[in-house]
């Protein structure tokens, strides 16, 4: 009789976890003159009338805006935690920057700013950095903390998964030349739109902050640097790393720890300073 019973509350669970909205739309970015795709996943009990948290999602160097919505943990954690997700096309190769080379890739403008304020207009959202997040896999890792950190106004929380979270290491690899020049010819420009070099912007108690790395990564090292640099600036954050490869098998993991961070976030309220 217990068997049976597990069995259907398993059977109405499965259900029940794949009820969210999932919206494909294109959103004009002004900044770049162009529309681009996005997906917008809402849960199933969704109305204009409640105001839900955002998390938004970025695809890594050869993916675009589908990728995310493809995993179970973004489908199902719409409706159990009662948040939005949306993830946008990033482009082939934008890093998620203002490019200083091409004026067609303006994605950290059109993520942190022209997106953001669509959203807001057009769906029910706290519109306040509690009630965003950002985070991505790869190069979208990068953006996450990279837009995370630099726009705390906006986002009050920012992860990452298997991010290029330093790109120094990495000169001629995955086009990100062709966004800031070449390494040797504009040192200056890798060396302030890596996320390592950001820690300063970071001020105590305004961001959250989560990123993870498998073991058996190639962005392993950079990541565990990452972790030891804001050790040495005592900047809370959690990292975490586990056995893995830069691949989906331990990016729908990740997301899964993510999301429950985030949904955390959400729901602590905030912390008032003694004066």
């Amino acid at each position: 009789m217990k068997r049976t019973l597990l069995f259907f509350l398993a059977i109405f669970y499965c259900f029940l976890s794949f009820a969210s909205k999932v919206d494909t739309l294109e959103v004009y970015s002004p900044s770049m003159k162009k529309n681009i795709k996005t997906v917008v996943v809402v849960p199933d009990t969704y109305n204009k009338n409640t105001a839900l948290p955002v998390f938004y999602l970025l695809h890594g160097y050869s993916g675009n805006y589908s990728n995310w919505v493809k995993a179970d943990a973004v489908r199902n954690g719409a409706d159990q935690y009662q948040m939005i997700f949306v993830c946008p096309d990033g482009g082939y190769g934008s890093w998620y920057w203002d490019s200083p080379v091409d004026p067609l890739f303006k994605y950290e403008t059109f993520v942190s700013k022209e997106l953001v304020d669509w959203v807001d207009k057009n769906y029910a959202t706290i519109n306040s950095p509690k009630g965003r997040a950002i985070s991505g896999l790869s190069m979208g890792g990068h953006g996450g903390l990279y837009l995370g950190i630099k726009h705390p106004d906006v986002f009050g929380a920012c992860g990452s998964m298997s991010g290029g979270v330093d790109i120094r290491p990495f000169p001629n690899n995955w086009e990100m030349a062709k966004r800031l020049g070449k390494y040797a010819e504009y040192p200056e420009r890798w060396e302030k739109n890596t996320v390592i070099n950001l820690l300063h912007l970071i001020e105590p108690n305004t961001l959250s902050i989560i990123f993870d790395c498998g073991t058996e990564d190639f962005f392993f090292k950079v990541n565990e640097n990452l972790h030891q640099q804001m050790l040495l600036r005592n900047i809370k954050h959690d990292y975490i790393t586990r056995p893995g490869g830069h691949n989906w098998a331990y990016w729908e993991n990740a997301v899964y720890y993510q999301i429950l961070f985030m949904d955390r976030f959400f729901k602590t309220p905030p912390v008032v300073e003694k004066k």
